[in-house]
């Protein structure tokens, strides 16, 4: 999810903790808790950091292993420590509960979005990514917002909480049958659909689909259960040639290969280098695909420049290079 929504989730949980005697009966208690929940919604993320780096170490750590079993773990005993540290009068086990749980819920909801995480790492670094909740979501976010607001208007925390986050359950459930309802549809329109990545929008029911069939990738929309094709591709696989083996070398490239389950590629010739670019289908906006890993290679097969991540231009993406001429 974004980070606002992870905010609202974390003073929601320590209003919900309320429920519990030990925090509901001392103000201290209460206090310290909610600086865990706030805290521990926020913690995974902490990662973001890592842009002030690079990209590529970006996209191949973001929601990887700050996102692990591991450290949901680590996350939940390190921040109560903290807190415990200046407060010792505090339950510590209470604290330590109530804290686990937001990491934990950070986790797993963004398992829902068409982003995904490393979640069952180290057991599995396969990205999980069910992609049937919006990374904003505007029902979650203002249905936390609302019971905020209610709580400083004078509502029990605890009951209200409680009551939004069985309707938020029961939207889950609704957006998974919905998202079902669709790869029904594709699969009946296309019967040989090895893999689908939905992604939700902002509206309902207008959803962004990446199809991969047996030698086909397909680009579209499913607007109120109706499919809607804008590209289409031939599914190739990246050869195995010198130009492919030294571009995978890069950390750009390699790190968008350790994320994107559906891409296409193309390899662009100059007169002095070519150009291997690789394009994320999953995020087609307005024409564009926004996700792209580049790099070019001189005749000699030395590493010119390389960029992986998010841009909506030409012109942006080659400035970029531009300034990244020290690939590694």
């Amino acid at each position: 999810m974004d980070t606002g929504t992870h905010i609202v989730m974390g003073v929601a949980l320590g209003g919900l903790a309320t429920l519990d005697p030990v925090v509901a009966n001392d103000p201290v208690m209460f206090n310290a808790v909610l600086v865990g929940t706030i805290l521990g919604s926020q913690a995974p993320d902490f990662d973001t950091i890592l842009k002030l780096k690079n990209n590529a170490i970006y996209i191949r750590n973001h929601r990887g292993i700050t996102h692990s079993i591991p450290a949901i773990i680590l996350w939940g005993i390190l921040i109560p420590l903290i807190i415990y540290f200046f407060v010792p009068e505090v339950n510590f086990l209470h604290l330590w509960l109530w804290t686990f749980l937001a990491v934990f819920l950070h986790v797993f909801v963004d398992v829902f979005n068409a982003y995904g995480t490393q979640a069952f790492r180290p057991f599995s670094k396969q990205w999980v990514a069910y992609g049937f909740i919006n990374t904003f979501d505007s029902y979650i976010f203002f249905a936390h917002v609302a019971g905020i607001v209610a709580w400083v208007l004078g509502a029990n925390p605890g009951p209200t909480f409680l009551i939004i986050y069985g309707i938020i359950v029961l939207y889950y459930i609704k957006r998974y049958f919905d998202k079902k309802e669709i790869v029904k549809t594709i699969k009946e329109f296309f019967p040989d659909t090895e893999f689908i990545a939905t992604s939700p929008t902002i509206k309902q029911n207008n959803w962004r689909v990446a199809i991969s069939t047996k030698d086909r990738y397909f680009v579209g929309t499913v607007i109120d259960g109706h499919i809607q094709l804008y590209d289409e591709f031939e599914r190739v696989p990246l050869p195995d040639i010198e130009l492919i083996r030294r571009a995978k070398q890069d950390k750009n490239i390699s790190a968008f290969l350790s994320f994107s389950p559906i891409y296409r590629w193309e390899i662009i010739e100059y007169d002095n280098y070519d150009e291997v670019r690789l394009t994320d289908l999953r995020y087609r906006t307005e024409g564009y695909y926004p996700f792209v890993a580049v790099v070019q290679i001189d005749n000699e097969k030395n590493l010119l420049g390389s960029y992986t991540g998010w841009i909506f231009s030409e012109h942006k993406l080659q400035t970029k290079l531009s300034f990244n001429n020290t690939p590694t």
